[in-house]
């Protein structure tokens, strides 16, 4: 995006996170930076601030999703406007953040008021950066590793460097500017890939419910969701074309990182175990969860958990035809609600659809992976342009606020607060997490 250069003159800071800083920064223990403070709220009417893993402290009243909530938040911590905020157990992820109104924040929290005229966001974004990261792990202490804590005396021992006022000024002026044209660039690839992936359903829709020739005649199918279908095919429920049942259990330590065979949930791979219980060529169907529904083709040895439908085609159906004819049916809309959502698999046997001959199932898959191989192709090249450009934000971010590169001379437009956060919704991955009670729920 533009080409920086480093600082003519460079010093020994002692501090492991940027060993090496412009000769007029500071270095600083955070002792002396910051001072926790312990004021909780009496009766709960400030403002509850929640914790955003991409948005740090915002207005509870502004979120519409919650993982966590509380009656009262009385016996809650207040922080004032400029304080910085950690999650002691998820420190260590660079869960910082600064408050950018008074309110009341969780009580697992730390709050840490600045003792400094120095601008608090410039040791968020500072404490967010992988060396910094890599040093709040080191100082953390715990047995397991979800439980870490990083106590307010080993957060004062670690060295922060400090450039001078201004310099933060330039700095965060410069990062706005990165941040929203590296938004800006994600959310056009995140639309191209939308746009390609209505693109490549919309080959499957037409393959697999109108098949491949432009001169047939049809009739009507009696299935709602299908219409009319060529007039030679067949119409049949789906347990007369394929045998569906969960997977069988698993605990969760039974699930290995690596192992023999791998293990597959409703949402796909979730690690390795010692045995198999399938051999061959199969569909998984998500059986719970949001995601319920879902399909995949495994092949091989594997384990299927109970979370998954095991999917096994009778003879005279292709596998990979009816992967396509399930993923057009959308099972999740079948969905029924209950703790979780889930889908009934006697349910799914009694659904109808529409069954070609095998010859055709043939050449209905050839044709779909043929016209989408482009598409897939192209979809995958923009995730990695994204991911490139996350890579790359984040690298340069962190050799700014370390003093690797100089921005003082560069001129960066300024940037409105509610464009950053409307860029940054917009790019947001949908399972951001929002913590109210201190412990961030990080599930897939």
């Amino acid at each position: 995006m533009m080409k920086l250069t480093p600082y003519p003159e460079y010093k020994d800071s002692g501090s492991p996170a940027a060993p090496n800083i412009p000769g007029q920064w500071a270095v600083h223990r955070c002792r002396y930076l910051f001072q926790e403070v312990d004021e909780r709220s009496k009766d709960g009417q400030e403002i509850h601030l929640s914790m955003s893993q991409k948005h740090g402290l915002i207005d509870s009243s502004k979120i519409d999703k919650w993982r966590l909530q509380s009656e009262s938040y009385a016996g809650g911590k207040v922080c004032q406007n400029g304080d910085l905020v950690l999650n002691r157990l998820k420190a260590h992820l660079g869960v910082f953040a600064h408050a950018k109104q008074s309110g009341v924040v969780s009580p697992d929290y730390t709050v840490l008021r600045p003792v400094t005229d120095d601008n608090p966001r410039f040791f968020e974004i500072l404490f967010k950066s992988p060396h910094f990261i890599t040093e709040f792990t080191k100082s953390t202490k715990g047995i397991v590793k979800g439980f870490w804590r990083l106590y307010t005396d080993d957060f004062y021992s670690i060295r922060a460097v400090v450039p001078p006022p201004e310099e933060q000024q330039q700095i965060l002026k410069f990062i706005d500017s990165l941040t929203a044209r590296a938004n800006k660039f994600i959310r056009n690839k995140r639309r191209l890939i939308e746009l390609l992936k209505e693109q490549k359903q919309n080959v499957i829709n037409q393959a697999v419910t109108r098949g491949l020739d432009p001169n047939v005649k049809f009739k009507p199918s009696g299935v709602e969701w299908i219409g009319d279908i060529p007039e030679h095919w067949e119409v049949r429920k789906l347990k007369h074309i394929a045998a569906m049942k969960s997977g069988d259990n698993l605990t969760s330590d039974q699930i290995a990182e690596a192992g023999a065979y791998p293990v597959y949930g409703g949402n796909g791979l979730r690690g390795y175990f010692t045995n198999y219980n399938k051999d061959g060529k199969y569909l998984l169907v998500g059986r719970q969860g949001a995601l319920c529904g879902n399909v995949h083709r495994v092949e091989g040895k594997f384990w299927a958990t109970e979370h998954a439908v095991v999917t096994d085609v009778r003879s005279g159906i292709l596998t990979d035809w009816y992967y396509y004819m399930l993923a057009v049916m959308n099972l999740n809309q079948y969905s029924e609600s209950a703790a979780q959502p889930g889908i009934s698999v006697e349910k799914i046997q009694n659904l109808r659809t529409a069954l070609p001959s095998l010859e055709e199932q043939e050449a209905i898959v050839s044709h779909i992976e043929r016209e989408t191989a482009t598409i897939d192709y192209t979809i995958s090249r923009a995730q990695r342009e994204i991911e490139l450009m996350r890579e790359y934000r984040t690298r340069l971010i962190a050799d700014v606020v370390t003093g690797q590169v100089d921005v003082r001379g560069i001129e960066v437009p300024e940037v409105a607060e509610d464009e950053l956060l409307a860029l940054e919704e917009d790019t947001a991955d949908a399972d951001d997490v929002i913590d109210d009670e201190g412990d961030m729920d990080e599930t897939d």
